[in-house]
């Protein structure tokens, strides 16, 4: 019955990212609001054996709740931003490392925008984003990747030289490089990247910063 008002479309698609086949499962539903509610309202739910069962009364019950459609789409808001990092960090199309970073600071800027930057409505939520964050994915390694990603740092340098960033590539820097004139060494060649000399002048090089995708191998620090 479900699949004759959806056009045949299916509320539940495993996914290849498995954490986020719930999200996916919600953004389903939600698109067929319209399809679902039209069957729950139709004389054919309301003549089936289900419309007569308690299970069946229940779901029906939800899906004509305004309530709870308000809910789904708070959640959406919330999680579609978040899923497209972990989607990133998951995923096998590119090396994430250099991306991370960006990706969640933008994640949680589309989140703000969606609801006009009101921060009583996000407030609680990025609480526990940062919580994640700084537990699990805001480690120095991301901070200089992050950095040394062209695409980034030559489209906003500044964005790139901010002190959480800056101290983040140090910190890899140190632990990768314990000889202190090694370190300087790297230091100078850090400069000549960021005033784009040398091989970084190079016009095929201009012309890859934002088509060549970063590889960094780094050893978590």
């Amino acid at each position: 019955m479900m699949k004759q008002f959806t056009q045949r479309k299916e509320l539940i698609k495993p996914a290849k990212t498995r954490f986020a086949t719930v999200f996916l499962t919600l953004q389903r539903v939600y698109e067929q609001k319209g399809n679902l509610r039209k069957m729950f309202t139709s004389k054919k739910w309301t003549n089936s054996k289900w419309a007569k069962e308690q299970q069946g009364q229940h779901v029906e019950k939800i899906m004509l709740m305004p309530s709870f459609w308000r809910n789904v789409l708070l959640s959406l808001k919330f999680a579609s931003p978040l899923v497209k990092v972990l989607r990133l960090v998951n995923g096998e199309v590119k090396p994430p490392m250099g991306y991370i970073y960006e990706a969640t600071d933008r994640a949680i800027e589309t989140i703000a925008n969606s609801f006009n930057q009101n921060k009583k409505m996000y407030d609680e939520v990025f609480k526990i984003i940062d919580k994640r964050w700084d537990v699990q994915l805001h480690r120095p390694f991301h901070a200089a990747g992050f950095y040394l990603n062209l695409e980034f740092f030559y489209k906003d340098p500044e964005a790139c030289k901010v002190p959480k960033v800056i101290g983040g590539l140090y910190k890899c820097i140190t632990k990768l490089i314990p000889n202190n004139d090694t370190q300087d060494l790297v230091c100078a060649d850090l400069m000549k990247y960021e005033r784009a000399e040398g091989l970084f002048s190079n016009p095929m090089a201009k012309r890859q910063r934002d088509t060549r995708a970063l590889g960094i191998t780094i050893t978590p620090c």
